[in-house]
């Protein structure tokens, strides 16, 4: 019977192998997905263009969901998607940013009510185009009643977007066949912003590893790294960011750490502290929103990220950065309503970070 068994087993691994029934696989190299907004809002630009960052956590708030390891909510109401989407979308109407990088946002996903993020925050922000690309996508995933899934990166921009790719990047190494099949296929997201006037900002997100011990989120941010120096080379002017899951260097001494809330290894989150170096070059080689001398002088204002739901903002994992010129002291990172009359923390485990870049005409 245990013979049976395994050979029942090994026969869908390799039939998965072979094809894909449930649609999760993806190119190296592709085309991102266009939206545009229902209606146009006009847009003119200045010498500066304000870039934000958000992990929206697909419209899910501070729901308690199964995998933070302190719920067990799995599916959410199509009332509370449409509430957390209208305080995403009241949050951003108040920076009024011209670019917006998202992470964890959902298209259609069952747990989301079926709802199109992207479009609906087109739909309720000033922006009048977006791209997408998918990095958890299965037609149906049988584990906790997850069923239909996409969640992925997006952009959206005020202005035209011209050319749009999802470069793939490297799965994690520790994961057998079957896992692999539905499990996140991360992405970096690339756009050409064609700002009227000043030509094109390239813009570029990622959504780096979270959970992996196999060294798969290094490879992450050094693909991201290398993505930044082609453009860079090229003398193309780029802002890139997004969630990088680790530490600003010289963090590795900071106490701000809670205590893991998650017994389940699959998503225990370690202290991040051994990868407190990775992001040296960037610091060295690219200006970032928030300077490194600041964050390691007084790091509390800057954190963005909390990890359990006793322990407000106790880290910074989400970044912004350019080969250009962010205009000196404009970056922020919007914890509370001390910063645009919103409590971020309600929205989503993320803060957004947003920062104004330097233009200049051809």
């Amino acid at each position: 019977m245990i013979r049976w068994r395994v050979f029942l087993v090994l026969g869908v691994v390799l039939g998965l192998m072979s094809c894909d029934p449930f649609n999760t696989g993806f190119d190296d190299v592709e085309e991102a997905i266009f939206y545009e907004a229902a209606k146009k809002t006009s847009a003119v630009p200045g010498g500066e263009l304000l870039v934000m960052n958000w992990n929206a956590k697909f419209g899910g708030g501070r729901i308690d969901f199964w995998f933070d390891c302190f719920g067990d909510r799995v599916i959410m109401e199509t009332e509370e998607v449409v509430e957390n989407l209208e305080g995403l979308a009241h949050k951003i109407r108040l920076v009024d940013p011209d670019i917006l990088m998202t992470q964890e946002i959902d298209i259609e996903s069952k747990r989301g009510a079926y709802i199109d993020q992207v479009q609906w925050l087109l739909d309720h922000t000033d922006f009048n185009y977006a791209v997408y690309a998918s990095q958890w996508k299965a037609d149906f995933i049988p584990n906790q009643g997850l069923g239909r899934m996409e969640m992925g990166n997006a952009i959206f921009s005020k202005y035209p977007i011209g050319e749009a790719t999802r470069i793939a990047l490297p799965l994690l190494d520790e994961q057998d066949a079957l896992t692999r099949y539905f499990y996140l296929r991360r992405n970096i997201l690339t756009a050409t912003v064609e700002v009227p006037g000043f030509g094109d900002l390239e813009v570029l997100t990622i959504h780096a590893d979270a959970y992996g011990g196999d060294g798969t989120k290094k490879r992450h941010i050094d693909r991201f790294k290398e993505e930044l120096d082609r453009l860079d080379e090229q003398g193309q002017l780029f802002v890139g960011g997004g969630d990088l899951n680790t530490l600003p260097p010289g963090s590795e001494n900071q106490h701000v750490f809670a205590d893991a809330v998650c017994e389940d290894e699959e998503f225990m989150a370690d202290d991040y502290r051994d990868e407190a170096d990775w992001l040296v070059e960037y610091y060295r080689d690219y200006q970032p929103a928030i300077p490194l001398e600041d964050y390691q002088a007084n790091n509390e204002p800057y954190f963005s990220h909390f990890l359990s739901e006793d322990v407000f903002w106790n880290r910074k994992l989400d970044y912004l950065f350019t080969n250009g010129e962010f205009v000196e002291g404009s970056g922020l990172t919007h914890q509370d309503e001390s910063s645009g009359g919103v409590d971020t923390m309600a929205l989503s485990d993320h803060a957004p970070l947003s920062v104004r870049i330097r233009l200049e005409a051809p």
